[in-house]
């Protein structure tokens, strides 16, 4: 089998430019950003090595082919034609989702069935049985529908890169795991001085603050689908793991989490431990009202309450301003807050030196960045 092959890696709207950047610190080729995905290319090994090591894309998906696609039949053979052989062996099981949008063909259920049903033909074909039972291992295949063009895939990653392995049970509103480490990331962090997080909720910005002062890869300590894949050796995934851990740091940091909520603080120090880096981490309880501190620079990372509702818009301003008159001391301090309170500015009592769009999920967020 040919040894390159092309990837897509989807991710939060925002956060291309530094899902990029990360591939081309890992030796990734042809990197190129687009709306809400990165495209690279590379060799088998990348599978494992990008899901072990990427902090800020959701998945890697590896590209089979593209082709117009106006109609069923269009569809049908386009996919057919692909090497389907190459990647799903005669037991693999192969389900089919996706999407389709400013296209002709619409209908995601019609669509499903119809790259199922090529699947099918190919492999039937190509291995001369005339069923194909799916008992074995899982590769999920992806078909992307976007103004005529269908782009098809199998999915390497199985659950979001964003699901790290640490965090089982999050509060009620979580920051993505990816999203926490971009924050990090444009802070441009590096274990030096402090970092601190007010509004700590399940102990996500700080947990990542410390695995990238770390430099500890953050798949380390979860599965992956395509680790049962036959045509991926079994050891390629214990030596990329091993090649990560030979990167890691030693050091000690002065990375703090605050939250009013005692039950957060607690899942907090739980999350902590299950990711490894309790030692550099620590959780209080406290007030962001009342937050202080003597150190002559820092950095405060961020995701305060947003506030929905109206009576809790009301709230979280009043959060804002009191959160607001406490750091007007720290001025020496960096801040990087998100937010999507389209008041934020005004009532945190300061203009923003800068500001960038970024998504928590669905909802469009800034982040108002101090320094």
């Amino acid at each position: 089998m040919d040894q390159n092959f092309n990837y897509c890696v989807p991710c939060l709207f925002g956060l291309e430019g530094i899902a990029a950047d990360e591939l081309k610190r890992m030796g990734m080729d042809a990197v190129q950003t687009e709306n809400g995905r990165v495209l690279f290319a590379g060799e088998k090994p990348d599978i494992a090595r990008v899901n072990i090591n990427l902090r800020t894309g959701e998945r890697v998906l590896l590209h089979i082919g593209e082709s117009r696609a106006d109609t069923f039949d269009m569809l049908f053979e386009a996919v057919r034609a692909m090497p389907w052989e190459n990647y799903v062996p005669i037991d693999g099981a192969f389900p089919v989702k996706g999407h389709a949008l400013d296209s002709k063909l619409f209908s995601v259920p019609d669509c499903q069935k119809i790259v199922k049903k090529a699947i099918v033909e190919r492999l039937k074909a190509k291995y001369k049985v005339g069923w194909l039972e799916e008992t074995g291992a899982k590769y999920q295949v992806q078909f992307a529908i976007m103004r005529d063009t269908a782009a098809i895939y199998i999915d390497t990653s199985g659950a979001g890169l964003h699901k790290r392995g640490y965090r089982p049970v999050a509060n009620e509103a979580p920051l993505r795991e990816t999203l926490a480490a971009a924050i990090v990331k444009l802070s441009r962090y590096r274990g030096r001085d402090a970092v601190c997080d007010p509004f700590c909720g399940s102990g996500t910005i700080p947990i990542e603050a410390a695995l990238i002062a770390l430099n500890r890869a953050p798949g380390l300590s979860r599965k992956f689908a395509a680790q049962d894949w036959v045509w991926i050796p079994k050891n390629t995934w214990g030596e990329i793991a091993d090649e990560a851990r030979d990167r890691e740091f030693r050091g000690k940091y002065d990375i703090w989490g605050g939250d009013i909520d005692s039950k957060n603080v607690e899942l907090s120090h739980e999350n902590a431990r299950r990711a490894g880096v309790a030692e550099h981490v620590r959780f209080t309880q406290a007030d962001a009202a009342e937050f202080h501190r003597d150190d002559d620079s820092g950095t405060i990372l961020t995701n305060p309450p947003y506030g929905e509702r109206v009576l809790e818009h009301r709230e979280a301003e009043e959060i804002y301003r009191r959160f607001g008159a406490a750091l007007r001391p720290l001025d020496t301090w960096k801040m990087y807050i998100l937010s999507s309170h389209t008041e934020f500015e005004r009532t945190f009592g300061r203009t923003a030196t800068k500001k960038r769009k970024l998504y928590n999920g669905m909802l469009k967020c800034d982040l108002f960045m101090y320094y």
